[in-house]
Protein backbone atom coordinates (compact mmCIF):
# COMPACT_ATOMS: atom_id res chain seq x y z
CA UNK A 1 0.00 0.00 0.00
CA UNK A 2 2.82 2.55 0.73
CA UNK A 3 4.31 1.58 -2.66
CA UNK A 4 0.88 2.62 -3.94
CA UNK A 5 0.64 5.64 -2.10
CA UNK A 6 4.25 6.80 -3.42
CA UNK A 7 3.40 5.89 -6.88
CA UNK A 8 -0.21 7.93 -6.83
CA UNK A 9 1.61 11.01 -5.27
CA UNK A 10 4.71 10.93 -8.03
CA UNK A 11 1.79 10.71 -10.37
CA UNK A 12 -0.14 13.72 -8.77
CA UNK A 13 3.16 15.69 -8.72
CA UNK A 14 4.38 14.98 -12.49
CA UNK A 15 0.48 15.71 -13.67
CA UNK A 16 0.30 18.73 -11.88
CA UNK A 17 3.75 20.27 -13.09
CA UNK A 18 2.07 19.83 -16.68
CA UNK A 19 -0.04 23.07 -15.70
CA UNK A 20 2.72 24.77 -16.24
CA UNK A 21 3.17 23.99 -20.16
CA UNK A 22 -0.99 24.43 -20.42
CA UNK A 23 -0.96 28.07 -18.82
CA UNK A 24 2.08 28.88 -21.38
CA UNK A 25 -0.36 26.83 -24.28
CA UNK A 26 -3.63 28.93 -23.20
CA UNK A 27 -1.78 32.10 -23.08
CA UNK A 28 -0.13 31.70 -26.76
CA UNK A 29 -3.37 30.11 -28.40
CA UNK A 30 -6.23 31.79 -26.95
CA UNK A 31 -7.92 34.62 -28.63
CA UNK A 32 -7.63 38.26 -27.60
CA UNK A 33 -10.44 40.37 -26.37
CA UNK A 34 -10.07 44.01 -27.75
CA UNK A 35 -10.52 46.62 -25.50
CA UNK A 36 -10.28 50.38 -25.83
CA UNK A 37 -10.73 53.05 -23.13
CA UNK A 38 -11.66 56.79 -23.01
CA UNK A 39 -12.42 59.61 -21.10
CA UNK A 40 -15.80 60.72 -19.81
CA UNK A 41 -16.44 63.27 -17.38
CA UNK A 42 -12.90 63.23 -16.21
CA UNK A 43 -12.76 59.63 -15.75
CA UNK A 44 -11.23 56.93 -17.59
CA UNK A 45 -13.96 54.06 -18.72
CA UNK A 46 -12.72 51.09 -20.66
CA UNK A 47 -15.19 49.43 -23.28
CA UNK A 48 -15.38 45.88 -25.39
CA UNK A 49 -14.17 47.39 -28.98
CA UNK A 50 -16.30 44.34 -30.73
CA UNK A 51 -19.79 43.98 -28.65
CA UNK A 52 -20.51 41.27 -30.88
CA UNK A 53 -17.20 39.36 -30.90
CA UNK A 54 -16.76 35.99 -29.45
CA UNK A 55 -13.17 36.09 -28.08
CA UNK A 56 -14.25 35.45 -24.43
CA UNK A 57 -16.30 32.53 -25.07
CA UNK A 58 -12.69 31.60 -27.33
CA UNK A 59 -10.24 31.83 -24.03
CA UNK A 60 -12.64 29.39 -22.47
CA UNK A 61 -13.19 27.32 -24.89
CA UNK A 62 -9.33 26.84 -25.87
CA UNK A 63 -8.70 26.24 -21.95
CA UNK A 64 -11.14 23.51 -22.42
CA UNK A 65 -9.78 21.94 -25.38
CA UNK A 66 -6.49 21.66 -24.31
CA UNK A 67 -7.63 20.51 -20.64
CA UNK A 68 -9.06 17.74 -22.41
CA UNK A 69 -5.87 17.02 -24.50
CA UNK A 70 -3.59 17.02 -21.21
CA UNK A 71 -6.42 15.11 -19.88
CA UNK A 72 -5.94 12.15 -22.76
CA UNK A 73 -2.28 12.41 -22.96
CA UNK A 74 -1.54 12.24 -19.00
CA UNK A 75 -4.07 9.11 -18.85
CA UNK A 76 -2.28 7.92 -21.98
CA UNK A 77 0.88 7.97 -20.27
CA UNK A 78 0.10 7.15 -16.71
CA UNK A 79 -1.96 3.67 -18.11
CA UNK A 80 1.20 2.72 -20.41
CA UNK A 81 3.72 3.32 -17.21
CA UNK A 82 1.14 1.46 -14.50
CA UNK A 83 -0.96 -0.67 -16.56
CA UNK A 84 -1.84 -2.44 -13.47
CA UNK A 85 -3.35 0.74 -11.86
CA UNK A 86 -5.43 0.92 -8.96
CA UNK A 87 -7.21 2.96 -7.13
CA UNK A 88 -4.74 5.16 -5.31
CA UNK A 89 -3.14 5.59 -8.92
CA UNK A 90 -6.35 7.17 -10.28
CA UNK A 91 -6.94 9.37 -7.36
CA UNK A 92 -3.50 10.63 -8.16
CA UNK A 93 -4.30 11.27 -11.69
CA UNK A 94 -7.52 12.96 -10.98
CA UNK A 95 -5.90 15.48 -8.67
CA UNK A 96 -2.51 16.06 -10.25
CA UNK A 97 -5.01 16.66 -13.20
CA UNK A 98 -7.19 19.24 -11.47
CA UNK A 99 -3.71 20.76 -9.51
CA UNK A 100 -2.86 21.16 -12.90
CA UNK A 101 -5.99 22.87 -13.96
CA UNK A 102 -5.34 25.55 -11.64
CA UNK A 103 -1.79 25.75 -11.90
CA UNK A 104 -1.93 26.49 -16.06
CA UNK A 105 -5.32 29.15 -15.03
CA UNK A 106 -2.58 31.10 -12.53
CA UNK A 107 0.19 30.81 -15.07
CA UNK A 108 -2.24 32.21 -17.68
CA UNK A 109 -3.54 34.97 -16.15
CA UNK A 110 -0.16 35.69 -14.78
CA UNK A 111 1.71 35.41 -18.41
CA UNK A 112 -1.75 37.46 -20.23
CA UNK A 113 -1.91 41.31 -20.03
CA UNK A 114 -2.27 43.51 -17.30
CA UNK A 115 -4.86 42.96 -15.06
CA UNK A 116 -5.69 46.49 -14.19
CA UNK A 117 -7.48 47.31 -17.28
CA UNK A 118 -7.86 50.91 -16.88
CA UNK A 119 -4.43 51.50 -15.76
CA UNK A 120 -3.37 50.00 -19.67
CA UNK A 121 -6.01 52.00 -20.96
CA UNK A 122 -3.99 55.57 -19.63
CA UNK A 123 -1.25 53.52 -20.83
CA UNK A 124 -1.96 53.30 -24.59
CA UNK A 125 -3.90 56.22 -24.88
CA UNK A 126 -7.68 57.36 -25.64
CA UNK A 127 -9.43 55.38 -28.50
CA UNK A 128 -6.13 52.67 -29.00
CA UNK A 129 -7.23 49.08 -29.20
CA UNK A 130 -5.25 46.69 -26.30
CA UNK A 131 -6.01 43.44 -24.96
CA UNK A 132 -7.96 42.20 -22.12
CA UNK A 133 -6.56 40.44 -18.98
CA UNK A 134 -6.88 36.48 -19.55
CA UNK A 135 -9.70 35.83 -17.78
CA UNK A 136 -11.38 32.04 -17.39
CA UNK A 137 -15.14 32.90 -17.14
CA UNK A 138 -16.39 29.02 -17.21
CA UNK A 139 -14.88 27.77 -14.07
CA UNK A 140 -16.00 24.14 -14.67
CA UNK A 141 -13.10 23.83 -17.65
CA UNK A 142 -10.96 23.66 -14.57
CA UNK A 143 -12.61 19.72 -14.59
CA UNK A 144 -11.71 19.37 -18.31
CA UNK A 145 -8.22 18.16 -17.85
CA UNK A 146 -9.36 15.82 -14.44
CA UNK A 147 -12.66 14.14 -16.07
CA UNK A 148 -11.01 13.36 -19.32
CA UNK A 149 -8.18 11.90 -17.68
CA UNK A 150 -10.70 9.91 -15.79
CA UNK A 151 -12.74 8.57 -18.73
CA UNK A 152 -9.57 8.00 -20.84
CA UNK A 153 -7.63 5.93 -18.05
CA UNK A 154 -11.10 4.05 -17.32
CA UNK A 155 -11.57 3.13 -21.16
CA UNK A 156 -7.84 2.28 -21.33
CA UNK A 157 -7.94 -0.37 -18.61
CA UNK A 158 -10.88 -1.47 -20.15
CA UNK A 159 -9.69 -2.26 -22.88
CA UNK A 160 -6.34 -3.30 -22.40
CA UNK A 161 -5.65 -3.94 -18.76
CA UNK A 162 -4.78 -6.48 -17.15
CA UNK A 163 -7.72 -9.43 -16.36
CA UNK A 164 -8.88 -11.37 -13.59
CA UNK A 165 -8.02 -15.46 -14.32
CA UNK A 166 -11.90 -16.38 -14.99
CA UNK A 167 -12.58 -19.53 -13.14
CA UNK A 168 -12.09 -23.35 -14.56
CA UNK A 169 -15.43 -25.02 -14.65
CA UNK A 170 -15.01 -28.91 -13.06
CA UNK A 171 -11.88 -27.58 -10.55
CA UNK A 172 -13.72 -26.46 -7.73
CA UNK A 173 -15.15 -22.82 -8.71
CA UNK A 174 -18.70 -23.85 -7.85
CA UNK A 175 -19.62 -26.76 -5.37
CA UNK A 176 -20.44 -30.05 -6.45
CA UNK A 177 -24.03 -30.65 -6.92
CA UNK A 178 -26.20 -32.76 -4.92
CA UNK A 179 -26.32 -36.85 -5.47
CA UNK A 180 -29.73 -37.78 -6.52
Amino acid sequence: MKTELREAGLVALAVALGGVLLGVLWWWLAPHVPLVGDVTDGNWVVYLKDTEGEQAVGVDGTFTLLGLGFGLVSALVVFLLRRRGGVPLVVGLAVGGLLGSLLAWRVGVWLGPAQDVVAHAREVGRGVTFSAPLKLGAKGALLAWPLAALVVHLGLTALFGPRDPEPEFGHGAYPPKPAG
